[in-house]
C-alpha cells in the first residue's frame, strides 16, 4: 500500500511538471514555380520548382522552454530545413541542419550551445527587407542565408533598446555537401591545428518601436580540405555589416552595407549595398522591393540586382505571392538572379530575369 501511495503521488505530480514546460511544433512550407532565362552559354530558359528558398526556406522544428524559477528558463530548438520539391533534407543532409541547440536565459540574457545562428543573421533581419527571398541578398552572397555555425557558444542579451551578442565556434561546418554554403567541409576541432575552422561574430544593435540600427562582424577561418579556397587556417573570410530600418504605420524601409574581405578570393575586397521598401497596400496585400549593388574592388566585376514581390494573405498562416528579379553582371561574373536552386548561372557578364508564383503556409 505504501508503494501505491507513492505511485499515486508521482502520477499526480505529472500534470504540474508538464505545465512547467512548453514544447511547440512549428514550420513553414513555401514553394512555387520559377522561370529563369539566359542560363549558360546558350542562353537557355529554365522552368523549375526551387528546393532551397522561395520567400523563405521551408523548415519544420520543435522548440521548448521550461521555467526554472528565479527568472531563469531552460530552452532548446531543433529545426530541420527541407526542399519541398522532393522532401530531401537541406543543409548538407543534416537532420536538424538549421538549428540544434540548448541553453539557459535570464535577466542577464541568453547563452546557448550547439548549431545556431551567428550575429550577422540577427543584424540584418530587419534592414534586409526581402531577406532570404529567392531573388535577394542570398543570390549575391550565398553565405547570408546560411549564417549558422556548428559547435557554437552564443550569448545574446537585450537591455531596453540595446541588444548585444557574440558567438564563437570551435568548428564551424562538419558537413561535406559539395562546394556550397550548406556544407563547406570545415569541421575543425583539430588537435593538430587549433585555429582550423574556428569562427566568431559580434553584434551591437539599438532599436525603438519605429527605427533601429546595427553593426556586426562575422569571421570565418579556413582549414585543411575546406571548400571555397579556405584551405588553410591562416586564411579568413570576414564580413562587416552596418545598417538600419524605419517602421511607420504601413511602411517599412531598410538599408545597409556588407563589407567583405575574403583572403581566399582573387578579388578579396567587396562591398554590397542594399536598400528596400515594404508597403502594406491593404492589411492583406503587401508590395515589397529591393535594390542591391555588389562591387569587387580593384576589378571590373560588379553586379546590380533588382527584386520585387507582391503577396496576398488569405489568413495569418496562408498566402500566395508573385516575385520577380533581374541581375546585370559585369566583368567575368556569372551569378544567377535566383538563389532558389543551383544550376542557373549565366554566361560571363550576362544578365538574367527570373519570375516565380508560389504559396506559403505557416504552422
Amino acid at each position: 500500500m505504501k508503494f501505491g501511495r507513492i505511485a499515486l503521488a508521482a502520477l499526480a505530480a505529472v500534470p504540474m511538471m508538464a505545465a512547467a514546460q512548453s514544447v511547440t511544433l512549428y514550420g513553414v512550407v513555401d514553394t512555387g514555380i520559377e522561370y529563369v532565362n539566359n542560363v549558360g552559354p546558350n542562353k537557355d530558359s529554365l522552368v523549375r520548382m526551387p528546393n532551397l528558398t522561395a520567400t523563405v526556406p521551408s523548415r519544420w522544428g520543435i522548440r521548448g522552454t521550461e521555467d526554472l524559477g528565479g527568472r531563469l528558463k531552460g530552452l532548446f530548438v531543433l529545426e530541420s530545413g527541407f526542399g519541398p520539391d522532393t522532401g530531401n533534407a537541406n543543409q548538407g543532409g543534416r537532420l536538424f541542419g538549421r538549428q540544434a541547440w540548448v541553453g539557459v536565459s535570464g535577466p542577464w540574457g541568453q547563452i546557448s550551445l550547439g548549431r545556431q545562428y551567428t550575429m550577422l543573421f540577427w543584424a540584418i533581419l530587419d534592414s534586409d527587407i526581402l531577406g532570404p527571398n529567392v531573388y535577394g541578398s542570398g543570390s549575391l552572397d550565398s553565405y547570408i542565408p546560411n549564417t549558422r555555425h556548428d559547435n557554437a557558444v552564443v550569448y545574446k542579451g537585450t537591455f531596453g533598446g540595446l541588444t548585444v551578442g557574440a558567438s564563437y565556434s570551435f568548428g564551424r561546418d562538419a558537413a561535406n555537401a559539395g562546394p556550397s554554403p550548406s556544407g563547406t567541409n570545415c569541421a575543425g576541432e583539430n588537435p593538430a591545428d587549433a585555429r582550423a575552422c574556428r569562427a566568431w561574430s559580434a553584434l551591437v544593435q539599438y532599436a525603438t518601436k519605429t527605427w533601429g540600427v546595427h553593426a556586426a562582424y562575422d569571421s570565418l577561418r579556413g582549414g585543411p580540405g575546406a571548400f571555397a579556397g579556405l584551405t588553410s587556417s591562416s586564411l579568413t573570410d570576414d564580413r562587416v555589416s552596418v545598417g538600419g530600418y524605419v517602421l511607420l504605420d504601413r511602411v517599412k524601409a531598410g538599408a545597409g552595407l556588407i563589407r567583405r574581405d575574403n583572403e581566399a578570393s582573387p578579388t578579396p575586397r567587396s562591398d554590397m549595398w542594399y536598400a528596400g521598401l515594404a508597403y502594406d497596400i491593404t492589411p492583406a496585400f503587401q508590395l515589397a522591393g529591393q535594390v542591391y549593388y555588389l562591387k569587387y574592388r580593384h576589378s571590373d566585376n560588379d553586379q546590380m540586382l533588382y527584386a520585387l514581390r507582391g503577396s496576398y494573405a488569405f489568413s495569418k498562416r496562408t498566402m500566395v505571392y508573385a516575385t520577380a528579379g533581374f541581375i546585370d553582371n559585369d566583368g567575368t561574373l556569372t551569378t544567377s538572379v535566383s538563389g532558389g536552386s543551383p544550376g542557373s548561372n549565366t554566361r560571363p557578364g550576362g544578365s538574367q530575369l527570373g519570375a516565380m508564383l508560389g504559396i506559403k503556409h505557416v504552422f
